[in-house]
């Protein structure tokens, strides 16, 4: 019997120790007590594991659907802001940017006359 790491010899020096300290009147309810806290933790982590399995089981159920994509109809509101804009771009000039004078650059000296 392992709980927790600990076998049943540390197990009895455990309860043997407790005996001494609390007492045989209150030794039961220090145990009740101590049971219904693990029971609890118990209780808390298998329903957190079940609950992650249900959100599993969602994602893979969602990624294994195809994706259904349907086009809107656009609003008459939208169509016409969109020709408004079509329409303005292209009754502005188009302005030409000068491309920019390259000077010419000066060449690097050769290694010999830097090392001088």
């Amino acid at each position: 019997m392992n709980i927790f790491g600990i076998g049943l010899p540390e197990m009895a020096v455990i309860f043997t120790i407790a005996l001494l300290v609390f007492g045989p009147k209150k030794l039961p309810e220090i145990g009740r007590t101590f049971g219904k806290t693990l029971r609890s933790f118990q209780d808390a982590s298998k329903e957190f594991e079940n609950e992650f399995k249900r959100e599993a089981e969602k994602v893979e159920k969602a990624m294994a659907e195809p994706m259904k994509a349907s086009l809107e109809k656009p609003s008459p509101k939208a169509l016409a802001a969109q020709e408004s804009e079509k329409a303005a771009a292209e009754t502005e000039p188009k302005a030409e940017m000068p491309e920019p004078e390259s000077e010419p650059q000066p060449e690097p000296a050769p290694a010999d006359e830097q090392a001088a």
